[in-house]
């Protein structure tokens, strides 16, 4: 499964694709700005994206919307990552579209379990 995340905090990126390590055929790709996220995506699909709400060019939000457009993928699955309150912005991130909201500092074995069930969907559904 490819996974794209999107976070301008190196250490939240690197934490990420490390725990990655543990999910059997996850491969990670990561972008520091919204910018750099839609230059991946024009070579690399992801299959799963986590965005960060807060990044140096845009918001969440917007690349959600910027990134499902350039991929011609309205349905393509994200979770929103924040470092705000998730009660708070929450609703504002499922109306956006993300599946989720995952509030920072990420549980790891959250995250894992996440990855593994949405792996363990996708050959099912082949």
């Amino acid at each position: 499964m490819r996974v794209l995340y999107v976070d301008d905090d190196t250490v939240n990126a690197l934490l990420f694709v490390e725990t990655c390590r543990f999910a059997n055929g996850v491969e990670v790709m990561t972008a520091h700005s919204g910018q750099e996220a839609l230059d991946l995506v024009a070579a690399w699909v992801p299959q799963l994206m986590v965005i960060d709400l807060h990044l140096p060019d845009t918001d969440g939000y917007r690349l959600l919307h910027d990134l499902r457009a350039a991929l011609n993928r309205p349905d393509l699955p994200a979770f929103l990552c924040t470092a705000d309150e998730v009660q708070r912005v929450g609703s504002d991130a499922r109306t956006a579209g993300f599946e989720a909201c995952w509030g920072k500092p990420v549980d790891l074995a959250m995250v894992l379990n996440e990855l593994n069930t949405r792996q363990a969907r996708m050959k099912t559904d082949t």
